[in-house]
């Protein structure tokens, strides 16, 4: 059995890029590696057990971007099941589109939706499973849907006294945290937990976070593991190696995301149903304020039926502008500034947009001509104490 396992690690080793014994190497070279590279440090204790994958496509291991499962599968990992989040096991359903169960047709595994009939694992998905893995790839806005299922994971996995391995990945926005931090009157799985719009978390802290905090039903707690990113800090800008999901597809928009976001909770455009998403916005009313322009289209796995389909949207496009103008900063400006523009301001909000800001009271505040600096002030105290809260969980500094 010995012999068996240090011949697994050494083929994990070779797997994810290391030479066996030499990685003191990466170290030298500060290459950021995932937890899910890191195969020589999870794969033994992987040996004996029926695993579940909480995966999609932006679980990958080494440069080759091989999908973890078939990567693990290949180790002679005992997978049972995968579960997909929002997007799908291969994260290619559009954005809010309800995914069924399904059958993997290149492993022939079968993949329970999280995004369909229920969003968290029941006792008969979990049936089996000795050991649940999550890796998924986030980009740290408390939206996106990610985080949202990881809590769910953990509260399944602590209800039914299964253990959860993450394997970490960077942040590409962990380095600021912004933002109104969520009333939990106004729960849901586009906000569940009382953090900033931007919480600044890796998905191995954002859990411990969960954990310590006792945010999970009746305040259980889920056994974790956690393979860390190496060479990884906070302040490191890291380009995602796989789109997270199909309307982040640049970096640029996964930079925009959090604040650009805001604006699916308006009568508004970000870009839905072009090959660019999230780097610009825009309404039909807006053409006697802007010359910019884009007209919103079906695109099967990225946008179908996007809104305003069809019809030339005028506003502001954020691609040949400063990406770093919006470090450090949730941006809320172009919020302001497009509320201002807008004629029909009665039919400027939906009724999402309260669930995105966590609160009813930003947009009170846009609707009465509060300024942006207003705005930021009304933040605190939560959000410093959110960000004093945060240390406690902090993997990287």
């Amino acid at each position: 059995m010995k012999n068996t396992l240090k011949l697994l690690t050494i083929a994990a080793c070779l797997l994810s890029g290391f030479a066996f014994g030499q990685s003191n190497v990466v170290h030298t070279s500060k290459k950021i590696l995932p937890g899910a590279d890191q195969t020589s440090l999870y794969i033994g204790y992987l040996q004996g057990k029926n695993i579940g994958m909480v995966v999609n496509q932006t679980s990958v291991i080494g440069s080759k971007l091989m999908p973890s499962v078939d990567s693990l599968l290949k180790l002679g990992v005992n997978i049972k099941k995968i579960f997909g989040p929002e997007h799908g096991f291969r994260g290619n359903a559009s954005n809010g589109a309800s995914v069924e169960n399904s059958t993997d047709a290149k492993t022939g595994l079968p993949v329970i939706s999280l995004y369909g009939k229920h969003y968290k694992p029941t006792v008969e998905d979990l049936k089996g499973i000795d050991l649940m893995i999550f890796d998924i790839q986030d980009v740290g806005a408390r939206f996106y849907t990610y985080i949202s299922t990881l809590h769910y994971v953990m509260e399944a996995c602590a209800e039914n006294n299964i253990e959860l391995l993450i394997l970490d990945r960077p942040n590409p926005n962990g380095f600021y945290v912004d933002g109104t931090v969520l009333d939990t009157a106004y729960r849901s799985f586009v906000g569940m937990d009382p953090v900033p719009i931007v919480h600044g978390m890796t998905i191995g802290e954002y859990a411990q976070m969960i954990n310590g905090e006792g945010w999970l039903k009746d305040h259980i707690r889920c056994k974790l593991k956690i393979i860390k990113v190496a060479n990884y800090s906070h302040r490191d800008k890291y380009v995602l190696p796989v789109n997270p999901s199909p309307n982040l597809n640049t970096p640029l928009s996964v930079k925009l995301y959090p604040g650009l976001c805001l604006f699916e909770g308006t009568t508004l455009s970000v870009g839905r149903g072009t090959m660019t998403p999230f780097t610009a916005v825009g309404h039909p009313l807006l053409k006697s304020s802007y010359a910019y322009n884009f007209t919103p289209v079906d695109i099967p796995g990225m946008s179908e039926n996007p809104p305003l389909k069809g019809e030339v949207c005028y506003g502001i496009s954020f691609i040949n502008a400063n990406q770093f103008k919006f470090i450090n900063q949730l941006n809320i400006n172009t919020l302001l500034t497009l509320y201002k523009a807008f004629p029909d301001k009665e039919h400027f909000f939906n009724t999402y947009f309260t669930k995105l800001a966590g609160t009813d009271i930003l947009r009170k505040q846009i609707e009465n001509g509060d300024t942006e600096q207003q705005i930021r002030a009304s933040w605190e105290p939560a959000l410093s104490r959110y960000k004093t809260m945060r240390r406690k969980y902090l993997l990287y500094n």
